[in-house]
């Protein structure tokens, strides 16, 4: 080992791991310089963790991403979690408290326990979910 480190990637985003991103690893930032699957990881280089001791400093350490520019491509749970889900008529359904992974889609949680599929999301904006669900969706739980 010359400085690599493996890194296990908890998102679907390769970039995260590109040429010039950058990770955050407790307050120090640090660079990638190189990177390439190795398995279920990734095999990574950063600036200035030339050698085997500096590489052993960060096994086991947290690393954080700098946020994404917003993309039309998708939804992320930091979006969500925390917003109001309202109807297409202003009705208020209560606040999104988790998101669920679900084979056919994932759920949004409300503070009642209601669960509303992702799939019926039709707009998100500052703090707010529009959802179109499915008449009787949450007369379920009544």
């Amino acid at each position: 080992m010359r400085g690599q480190v493996y890194v296990d990637l908890l998102t679907d985003r390769d970039e995260r791991v590109a040429v010039g991103a950058r990770l955050k690893a407790g307050e120090k930032w640090l660079t990638v310089t190189s990177a390439r699957p190795a398995g279920s990881r990734w095999l990574v280089q950063f600036e200035g963790c030339l050698d085997r001791n500096a590489a052993e400093l960060l096994v086991n350490t947290a690393l954080f991403a700098e946020p994404l520019a917003d993309t039309d491509d998708g939804l992320y749970v930091h979006q969500l979690i925390g917003a109001e889900v309202v109807g297409p008529d202003g009705h208020r359904y209560g606040r999104c408290v988790a998101v669920v992974a679900n084979p056919a889609h994932d759920l949004l949680e409300l503070e009642d326990g209601s669960l509303v599929p992702t799939v019926f999301i039709t707009a998100t904006s500052d703090g707010q979910i529009t959802v179109n669900p499915p008449q009787g969706l949450f007369d379920l739980g009544e």
